[in-house]
């Protein structure tokens, strides 16, 4: 008899050490399912529709990073309006690479293909003509900024992103790209009036130093 449970306990305690071992494979197989599945997705993500990231410096003052901010601002970067859609927009903030170096930088598009800018020192030319498929990219704070200013139009391959939306500093969120509107409720002369006028008039000052190329016209409209 002491044979005969030796045998069961021996053969039940196979069957629970393979049963055992088939939920690890199963287990390690669903993982590596999962990984299989999600990783590529959160690459295409990552690299084609959006990601979070936070900005540094102060060249883009006091859109970004202001005097009064105690941390780097974390924003969200479309990707995918810049390298599938391939959206560009006078007045967008965008991330790029420098022609000078391969950083990544964040800048403002001021004027893009066929337009014409006036610029600012140390460039050498009073005016420029933006080249087809480039663009004029300039820092807010024209002090602390190395920009087309420096270095001339940009090649639009080198941007990257386009900054969508400030996630924080929680004051602060909110989308970016267009002059701050005040609320309706501001005091005249309060931080936050004074900032939205400061930034309106920042935003009128560039676009009076563009002349904005025509629109293309098309032959089939021309008088026969």
């Amino acid at each position: 008899m002491r044979a005969v449970f030796r045998g069961v306990r021996s053969n039940l305690s196979s069957a629970r050490n393979s049963w055992r071992a088939f939920l690890e494979q199963r287990r390690a197989i669903k993982w590596t399912l999962s990984v299989l599945v999600w990783l590529p997705l959160g690459i295409f993500v990552t690299e084609y529709g959006a990601n979070i990231k936070a900005v540094a410096g102060r060249s883009m003052q006091p859109t970004l990073n202001p005097d009064d901010s105690t941390s780097r601002d974390i924003v969200l970067f479309d990707i995918f309006s810049i390298r599938l859609a391939q959206r560009y927009n006078r007045g967008d903030i965008v991330a790029l690479r420098s022609p000078s170096d391969s950083k990544l930088i964040v800048k403002r598009i001021v004027a893009l293909e066929g337009d014409t800018i006036k610029t600012l020192p140390p460039y050498p030319d009073a005016e420029v003509r933006v080249p087809q498929g480039h663009a004029w990219v300039e820092g807010d704070e024209p002090f602390r900024t190395e920009d087309s200013n420096r270095f001339g139009p940009v090649p639009l391959g080198l941007v990257e992103s386009r900054l969508a939306f400030v996630l924080w500093p929680w004051k602060r969120i909110g989308p970016l790209g267009q002059p701050l509107v005040p609320r309706h409720d501001a005091t005249v002369g309060s931080p936050d009036w004074r900032r939205s006028k400061a930034e309106r008039e920042r935003e009128e000052w560039r676009r009076a130093r563009v002349t904005v190329a025509a629109p293309p016209t098309d032959p089939s409209l021309a008088p026969t």
